[in-house]
């Protein structure tokens, strides 16, 4: 059985079937330019625009089975003997964007559904964030991979979306219980595989498998119909003082090691060195125990006084580091939480589980999908801010794994465990523009930083200094343009060593600051006068650079507010059709207008910068350049960053 859309601009011919098997129909839309093939027997679907494939899928064997068609007000209905149904939907349709749906309802939860998309012949963006950040992202391999926001494999961001460089996206609703085969099952697929098992909610008798295609004129196009039509957009921006100004933390350099001298000494360094105006961020660990949100009198016995003499450095933003959890020996705020039904529990009642500050099952996690929970934290974060003008928190964790498998929470059973993440990041986003987190899901109207989940200090790529970048383009073309790049030079993490501290060398904190020059917002840990004069010579220049390109980045977070536009997309976006753009994964825009070129292999001096079309000038030299073209052996002394301005925005820089 083969059913075509023929898409014809005001054009409308009548649907001829001739039986309930007929190997043909065909059906009329207005928009002039989307062709939709569903070729039962072959089990393919198979999208065209402007008689170019964009899309290519591998349908489920239930497509075998269907011998019943049903024409409906918005598209049409496949139905086999046992009534099971295909429903083949059109949302949008219209010159610029062709959108329609793919479902199967009520299926039982004995069932397993895969819809295999095919890789092959485009370049692939978006997916889940990763510890080995693939860009393109086709390569990337994964396995029966439950999809959704997880701490594993630094998964913290996995919106169920994918773009590839044809113009075309795909997005699979939240109420599918989605696991992902990517170059294993089939290799060069991406498999959308919809089933019953945990960690989702594997108690309702039924599921639905539910994804939606996307068509638009190139990739650029498509991606900012997907952000209108199926992502959403920022509904605000963070401060601005908090983009110009870099934020000083503890942790990378002392870990769980803090105290009121060594806070006040961290300040004093940073102010005594001219970083001033800065945001101060107390990180692990301030708390009598984990989850008291209570201060600790030995080691802070004043700290309302610590954040007073902390602003009055120069520092004026002091935040603290807070997470969702609670750990079993934290009395008696643990027995309040469990006896007022605030704790995470699965089925039996268990709260029990764990996370990277207790032992196993010595923790629970806050139920966030419980407003009453919800507002028992909340309610302990304002009195901090009253007791010790504290201004803002950093929210840890939020990932779907650190609570109990096969938890009992509110809000749709079909949205179970997802729910988790959403209403935590809902509950801690009203504590204003001065917040970060470091999770997300289906939160892309927040107006908060997100942070990319820990970096390793390594130059390699597997989480390493690279990853800097491919982590930015993807969180940026899954619908979060407010990101927060992690700590220069990583977080020191010593192997096997508790608090032990890794600090970076001087050439890759060097270089790991410039890569993140032109991204929204630098986040320091380690100092740069933990080096040389020359080291801090550098990175005052780099801070300064940055400053000077803030009202750029404050415009494009308003861009992204007004128009769902990504602050650092990846350098094809102002190219769409630049087959070589599309696979660069070592330079990346801040907005339209500037190219950043870092180094980010060790002890190289020259790299190969790709400039894509248009008239772009160096800024370092001034020297103007016609892309597209190649800069080879681009030499690049420590001290400098390569960027490069386009015509028009570098005389409005003069």
């Amino acid at each position: 059985m083969e059913i075509i859309f023929v898409s014809q601009f005001l054009l409308m011919i009548q649907l001829l079937i001739a039986s309930a098997y007929a190997s043909n129909f065909q059906l009329n839309f207005r928009s002039s330019n989307t062709h939709v093939i569903i070729n039962t027997n072959q089990r393919s679907l198979t999208v065209e625009r402007d008689g170019r494939i964009v899309q290519n899928i591998l349908l489920d064997l239930d497509i075998l089975s269907a011998n019943e068609y049903e024409e409906t007000l918005q598209g049409f209905v496949l139905r086999n003997r046992q009534r099971e149904q295909i429903e083949f939907l059109v949302n949008v349709d219209r010159p610029d964007l062709a959108l329609f749906t793919v479902a199967r309802r009520s299926r039982y939860r004995s069932t397993e559904l895969s819809d295999c998309v095919k890789l092959k012949g485009s370049n692939w963006f978006g997916g889940p964030e990763q510890k080995n950040q693939h860009w393109p992202i086709q390569k990337l391999q994964l396995q029966n991979y439950s999809y959704l926001s997880k701490q594993v494999d630094n998964c913290a961001v996995a919106e169920r979306y994918w773009l590839n460089s044809l113009g075309s996206f795909i997005f699979v609703d939240d109420e599918t219980p989605l696991f992902v085969d990517q170059n294993s099952r089939e290799p060069g697929c991406l498999c959308l595989e919809a089933k019953k098992h945990l960690p989702y909610d594997t108690r309702e008798e039924t599921f639905s498998f539910v994804y939606q295609i996307g068509v638009g004129k190139d990739a650029k196009e498509a991606h900012l119909a997907a952000v209108e039509t199926v992502l959403g957009k920022p509904g605000g921006h963070p401060a601005e003082e908090m983009v110009k100004y870099p934020i000083w933390s503890t942790w990378a350099r002392y870990k769980r090691n803090i105290n009121e001298s060594v806070v006040l000494k961290h300040a004093d360094d940073i102010a005594q060195n001219g970083w001033t105006n800065s945001q101060f961020e107390i990180d692990d660990f301030w708390e009598t125990c984990y989850g008291s949100l209570t201060m600790n009198p030995t080691k802070f016995p004043d700290m309302k006084q610590t954040v007073s003499d902390v602003k009055s450095k120069g520092l004026p933003r002091v935040t603290l580091w807070v997470h969702p959890f609670i750990n079993k020996d934290c009395e008696p705020f643990y027995s309040e939480a469990k006896e007022n039904g605030y704790l995470v529990t699965d089925h039996n009642g268990n709260s029990d589980h764990w996370w990277w500050n207790s032992e196993m099952n010595q923790s629970a996690s806050i139920d966030f999908t419980n407003p009453d929970a919800a507002e028992w934290f909340t309610r302990r974060l304002l009195n901090i801010q009253e007791l010790y003008g504290i201004d803002s928190f950093k929210f840890d964790a939020g990932e779907t794994d650190w609570i109990t498998s096969d938890a009992i929470l509110n809000g749709p059973r079909s949205q179970h465990p997802t729910v988790y993440t959403n209403d935590f990041l809902r509950t801690v986003a009203k504590f204003g523009n001065l917040i970060e987190v470091r999770s997300a899901h289906r939160t892309q109207d927040l107006a908060v930083f997100v942070r990319m989940l820990d970096k390793d200090t390594e130059w390699h790529g597997t989480n390493g200094l690279p990853t800097l970048i491919t982590t930015l383009l993807q969180m940026n073309m899954v619908g979060y343009p407010l990101v927060l790049p992690d700590m220069i030079g990583g977080n020191g993490y010593d192997p096997g060593v508790a608090d032990g501290n890794n600090p970076p060398s001087k050439e890759l904190f060097i270089r790991w600051l410039q890569a993140n020059v032109f991204m929204p917002s630098i986040q320091f840990s380690y100092v740069p006068f933990d080096f040389d004069e020359e080291t801090v010579t550098i990175s005052k220049e780099m801070t300064n650079l940055h400053m000077k390109y803030t009202p750029l980045i404050m415009e494009r977070f308003r861009a992204a507010v007004s128009g769902g536009y990504p602050v650092n997309p990846p350098i094809w976006w102002v190219s769409p059709e630049d087959t070589v753009a599309q696979v660069i994964d070592d330079q990346y825009l801040l907005g339209d207008d500037v190219i950043s070129a870092p180094v980010v292999v060790e002890n190289a001096r020259a790299r190969d910068i790709y400039l894509p079309k248009g008239k772009w000038i160096d800024g370092n030299f001034a020297t103007v350049y016609e892309g597209p073209i190649w800069l080879r052996d681009y030499e690049v002394p420590l001290s400098m960053l390569p960027y490069f301005v386009r015509n028009t925005l570098y005389e409005k820089m003069q």
